[in-house]
């Protein structure tokens, strides 16, 4: 028995998209306003930071994603804080990371090398002055900060961000028999042992399929969990009053 296994993707655009390298452009105030800016240095608490992000980037995905992200924007905000800076600074960095996520879930295929060469690419952009192109918004030392922030925080979980944030890719079986012509296995004067025998096999394809979907399920909504419960705690250093 020979047995051919095609992938079956869903009819989203998205499942279709492959690792793409993007161009780098300024993003001083592309998502986050100046107004927006203010309102967030307002907030101190983590739920008050967690609730005005929601807001200005239009968080509207289920647990856990939306857990998540917004996890992910409080912790760049609270970095920012860390390195005192400005509004402007920070509403680009807020960008810059969402910017990076979005390229890294557009596929669920794995462009790594792009995601890193987009994040160099946009840190480049903000860093040296060439107006239209690029602008001097951070100094090399910040630069260097950042990139380092957003290696620790983000590139090495990147696989965990991949995981939760795009659609799982289903196997579909095909079942083709060697050795038993069809005209045979449709002829009604064929032994009954072949349809059992036909019968058999599949069943035992599809309790296999089923036990290996199911673990792979359980496991990927353990990493889930474990990621969601190892970013709610605050770290020592991004300590918010409440």
């Amino acid at each position: 028995m020979d047995i051919a296994a095609t992938q079956r993707r869903p009819k989203s655009r998205e499942m279709h998209q492959v690792p793409r390298a993007l161009k780098a452009k300024v993003m001083l105030w592309t998502d986050v306003s100046y107004h927006d800016m203010e309102e967030i240095d307002k907030k101190q608490s983590i739920p008050d930071l967690e609730s005005i992000l929601c807001s200005v980037f239009g968080v509207d995905l289920p647990e856990p994603r939306r857990g998540v992200l917004l996890e992910l924007y409080v912790q760049t905000v609270l970095f920012c804080r860390e390195c005192s800076f400005k509004k402007e600074q920070t509403s680009a960095l807020l960008s810059i990371i969402n910017s990076i996520h979005g390229t890294n879930v557009e596929t669920p295929l794995n462009n790594l090398e792009q995601c890193f060469e987009y994040c160099k690419e946009l840190l480049l952009c903000h860093s040296v002055r060439r107006p239209p192109f690029s602008i001097n918004l951070f100094s090399s030392e910040e630069v260097n900060c950042i990139f380092n922030y957003i290696h620790n925080s983000y590139m090495r979980h990147y696989k965990l961000y991949k995981y939760i944030f795009t659609p799982q890719v289903k196997l579909d079986l095909s079942l083709s028999y060697s050795g038993i012509p069809i005209q045979h296995m449709n002829d009604s004067s064929a032994p009954d042992s072949k349809y059992e025998l036909k019968a058999l096999i599949e069943q035992e394809v599809r309790e296999q399929m089923m036990l290996v979907s199911g673990q792979l399920d359980q496991r990927v909504k353990e990493i889930a969990d474990q990621h969601n419960s190892a970013l709610h705690p605050v770290q020592p250093n991004h300590k918010a009053k409440k």
